[in-house]
Order: structure tokens, then C-alpha cells, then sequence
């Protein structure tokens, strides 16, 4: 009978746990258009390049749709077992709630392992590819649109007047081109009509001018000698170079030192070598930078020599025992070497502040792989007794619920990493905030559940009310 019940619950479950985490993954993705829209926009992008950069985008918030995916299909799951009393049924037979969701339990330590795996091996790769394909689209110059009545200069060298264009968008009327060659004099190129297009391999733009003037301006500027041509066409081809509208292809090599595009071993090793250096610098880099300034500075590690120094009896300070003569030049001095000191260590200092961050960043990446992954288990034990407590399906009241809880996921998961990045936290506490914070509440609602709690009953608290309510009319004292 228990493996007709896992069979029952894992067939109620992968219904809506699949549903769900496409759902989410579409709402993630589509928050990320909305957030990049301004850098995607006007790129003149195929639907292969799109196509490629969702896949990307797809891959790296796989981790975050999981999580929430479980929670809101434990959920439904229960609620909707709960409210056909089939949960009641089972528990009338003996088998307890635990029991119940053991199945479940093991299927999201499953999920939470492939969560893992896809943070580990995939994402980095993910991140690599869609990093350095976002970057190549962000320095990529706006697609080719010419308006009419607006100076286009996004083509390099050139600005382009055209005063009016036909309803197909290649005839086009009263043009201007002015032509800046990186020199003051002035190059341009007026013409009544022509006709615009692309080339087919879509690296050139020419313009088929027509009935018009091109205006020349050569030798040095501003002197007699400056000769200025006009030269009238008939006809006229102008050709601009459109390389620079190209997406580039910039090699991943680029990126791939950063700490989003690392698995866990290679986190660890970039860490350990951060805190070599930064030990490096404690040791070794502060004390030259120190010693270097002071001839005397050999002496600080090999102690002082034996030996007594000849000091006048009527001398208070070092001061006194330099000559007038020499004692505005000698405090001058001191003045430069100290003020050198001080640039040299505070140079050292913000070195050693930076490789702390660093070091700070890639613990902070290794505990998320692990802390998002274990995620799908804390929020299935919340969300698995949630449903048999709200004993409702669907999308209504459940889906309500999941959110709540995980925006308190979610909004604990970002303030602790924004805390382990401002050393507010440690990276550990920071990242594991929201799981230790959210499984005792988990834990609370599984014994709520076993006990047939009525946290979420209308009934219980209208009558928990008027039993308050009549004991303050019984007794006004109260």
C-alpha cells in the first residue's frame, strides 16, 4: 500500500512542479529582458543571436526557479490532496504525515543534488558564454536608421541629413553628408535624390546620389593657401563602412577569471591563492614599504648594535640638536619622506582592502552554490505542511501563500549577500541567512501539521476571538 501512496503523491506532485518551474523560469527570463531592454534594443540582432542569449539566460536562473518551483507545488500538492480529503483518508489509516512526505522529501534532496551539479558544471559555463555574448551586444552601436530631418552621426566620420524619405525607406531627397576625417577642414556632399540600401553581406551602406554638389577643403587650415574645390555630379556613389554595427566576438578568455564563472574547486583554489597574497602583503610588502624610507630600516629586523649614543645634556628634543642653519631644510625633509610613507602605505592598504574583497567575493559564490541548492529542501519543509494545513488546490490561495514565503526567502537571500559583500557578515552567515532563518519555521509548521493545526481555519480564529471577546463581557475588570 505505501508504494501505491508514493506512487499517488509523486504523480501529484510532478504535474505541478513542472508547470510551475517553467512558469518561473519564463517570468525570470523575462525580467532580464525587461532590466537589459535598453542595451538589446536597436543592436539589429537575429533571432539565432536572441535565441542563443535566452538559452544563456535560461541556464543561469535555473538555480533560483527550482527553489520556488518546490515550494509552490508542495503546496498545491497537499492543498489539493487536503481538500479532496484523500490527506485525511491517509491519515485515518495510520500513516503519519512524515511518513506521507518522505517520497517528496527524497525527490527535492534529488532536485537539490541536480540543483547543485547544473550551479556547478553548467552555470559557469552559462555565465562565461552569456557575459561575454552581453558584452560584445552592449559595445555593439545602435542598428542603421536614418530619420528624416535628424542628423545621424553614428557612423564614424560621417553626419547624415536626410530631409525626406519614401514610404519603402530606400528613395530618399535632400541630402547633406559632412564628412569629418579627423581634420578642421570641411568635407561635404549635398544632393537633390538618391536612393539608399544595405549591402547583401550587410557590411556596407550606399547611397545612389543624384543631381548634386560635393564640396572640398584641402592644404593647411586657416591660411592662404587652403584650396576649396566644388565638383558637380550627375550622379553619385557613396559607400560607408558599417563594421563598427557588428556584435564582436570577444573570446571567453576574457571573462573567465571572474568568480561567477567557477566551479566550487575552482573557487576554493582562487581563494586560498587570494589569502597567500594577502598574507604576502601583511608580511613582507607593509615592512618594505615602511623600511625602505629610513636608512636605519636594515636594523629593524637584526636588532640595534651595542653601543652608546652621545647625547648633549641640555638637548629635550631631537630638534635641538639640529643647527639653525640646517633645521628648516631637515624638517622639510622629513616632512617629503613622510608624506612618500604615507602615500606608499596607503597604496599597500587599499591593495590589501581590494584582495580582501576578492577573497570576500569567491567564498561568497562557493557558499551560494551549496546554500541555493539546499534551499529546494528548507522550502519543500515549509511548503510541504503549508498545503495540508491550507487544504486548498489550485492557484489561489497557495500560490498566495508560496510567494509570501518566498519573497521572505528571497529578500533574507539578498540582504545577507549584500551584508557579506559590505563585511556587515561573514560570507558564511551571509549567504546561509535565509536557511537557517526560514528551517526552524519549517520544522514549526511540520509539527503544526502532524497536530492538525488550524492556523489558516477562519472558524478557529472567529471563535478564538469570541471567546476573548465574552470573557472581557463577563468580567469588565479584565
Amino acid at each position: 500500500m505505501f508504494k501505491k501512496l508514493d506512487k499517488l503523491i509523486l504523480k501529484a506532485f510532478i504535474g505541478p512542479f513542472v508547470a510551475t518551474f517553467f512558469i518561473t523560469v519564463f517570468v525570470l527570463v523575462m525580467q532580464f529582458f525587461w532590466k537589459y531592454i535598453d542595451d538589446l534594443v536597436g543592436k539589429g540582432l537575429d533571432f539565432l543571436s536572441i535565441v542563443e542569449l535566452t538559452g544563456y539566460v535560461s541556464v543561469t536562473v535555473i538555480t533560483y526557479a527550482l527553489p520556488i518551483s518546490i515550494l509552490i507545488s508542495s503546496i498545491m500538492t497537499f492543498g489539493n490532496l487536503g481538500e479532496s480529503f484523500e490527506l485525511v483518508a491517509i491519515k485515518s489509516a495510520g500513516i503519519s504525515l512524515l511518513r506521507f512526505m518522505r517520497p517528496l522529501l527524497l525527490t527535492s534532496g534529488l532536485i537539490a543534488v541536480f540543483a547543485f551539479l547544473i550551479s556547478n558544471y553548467i552555470l559557469p559555463v552559462a555565465n562565461l558564454k552569456f557575459t561575454t555574448m552581453l558584452y560584445n551586444i552592449r559595445v555593439a552601436k545602435p542598428a542603421f536608421d536614418i530619420k528624416e530631418g535628424i542628423f545621424y552621426d553614428k557612423i564614424p566620420g560621417y553626419a547624415i541629413k536626410v530631409g525626406k524619405k519614401d514610404q519603402d525607406g530606400s528613395g530618399i531627397e535632400n541630402i547633406i553628408i559632412y564628412e569629418n576625417q579627423y581634420s578642421l577642414q570641411d568635407n561635404i556632399i549635398v544632393a537633390e535624390k538618391g536612393r539608399m540600401k544595405v549591402s547583401d553581406d550587410k557590411k556596407f551602406l550606399e547611397f545612389d546620389l543624384v543631381n548634386g554638389w560635393r564640396y572640398q577643403e584641402k592644404g593647411p587650415y586657416n591660411t592662404i593657401q587652403t584650396d576649396y574645390y566644388r565638383l558637380g555630379f550627375k550622379t553619385y556613389k557613396k559607400v560607408f563602412d558599417l563594421s563598427s554595427f557588428k556584435v564582436l566576438e570577444t573570446p571567453d578568455s576574457m571573462f573567465k577569471g571572474s568568480y561567477q564563472m567557477l566551479n566550487v574547486k575552482q573557487l576554493r583554489k582562487s581563494s586560498d591563492s587570494i589569502e597567500r597574497d594577502i598574507k604576502k602583503i601583511e608580511n613582507t610588502r607593509m615592512e618594505k614599504e615602511v623600511t625602505s624610507y629610513f636608512l636605519f630600516g636594515k636594523n629593524f629586523e637584526k636588532g640595534w648594535k651595542e653601543g652608546k649614543a652621545t647625547v648633549s645634556p641640555k638637548a629635550k628634543s631631537y630638534g635641538d640638536l639640529i643647527p639653525d642653519s640646517a633645521f628648516s631644510i631637515t624638517y622639510t625633509k622629513a616632512a617629503d619622506k613622510m608624506n612618500l610613507m604615507k602615500s606608499g602605505i596607503e597604496l599597500v592598504a587599499a591593495d590589501h582592502h581590494q584582495r580582501g574583497m576578492e577573497k570576500r567575493l569567491f567564498l561568497i559564490e562557493w557558499h551560494k552554490k551549496y546554500a541555493l541548492s539546499f534551499a529546494c529542501i528548507v522550502l519543500f519543509i515549509i511548503g510541504a505542511p503549508l498545503g495540508s494545513i491550507i487544504r486548498k488546490g489550485g492557484l489561489g490561495m497557495p500560490l498566495v501563500v508560496a510567494v509570501g514565503f518566498f519573497l521572505i526567502y528571497h529578500l533574507l537571500n539578498m540582504f545577507g549577500e549584500k551584508f557579506a559583500r559590505q563585511e556587515v557578515m561573514t560570507p558564511f552567515m551571509g549567504i546561509w541567512l535565509a536557511s537557517i532563518t526560514l528551517l526552524p519555521v519549517g520544522m514549526f509548521l511540520v509539527y503544526k501539521a502532524m497536530n492538525d493545526s488550524q492556523l489558516f481555519n477562519n472558524e478557529f480564529y472567529f471563535r478564538f476571538f469570541k471567546k476573548i471577546r465574552y470573557r472581557f463581557q463577563k468580567n469588565p475588570s479584565l
